[in-house]
């Protein structure tokens, strides 16, 4: 392990060059966080994952049926179908009534 003390204004550059270095030699540079357990990023864990795949598994966490989630949402069923398939795109409007709905950032769905 290696320990450096630097200015607070130049951590952040000084991180930054390190990890630089330590991927050109090779290396795996991963974060770590304050409890010193590695930080791991949802891509990582689920590189398929999409938006569609974040409605159906919100939509199934909540025990909603398409058409609930519909009328919540003042749209139709159809809609929430071609949603969760991914053969409609999220839009930014829809993802922040998702959002609203779910009460969970609009971010998730696109």
């Amino acid at each position: 392990m290696i320990s450096l003390s630097v200015p607070s204004a130049s951590a952040v550059v000084v991180a930054d060059a390190i990890k630089g270095v330590l991927t050109l030699a090779g290396h795996n540079v991963r974060r770590i966080n304050s409890e010193g357990e590695e930080v791991v990023s949802a891509d990582e864990i689920f590189p398929d994952a999409s938006p569609a795949m974040a409605l159906r598994g919100f939509r199934g966490k909540m025990e909603w049926t398409q058409q609930e989630l519909a009328e919540k949402l003042g749209t139709t069923q159809n809609c929430i179908s071609a949603l969760e398939s991914g053969k409609r795109r999220i839009s930014m409007n829809m993802a922040k009534r998702l959002g609203k709905v779910f009460n969970i950032s609009y971010k998730v769905f696109l």
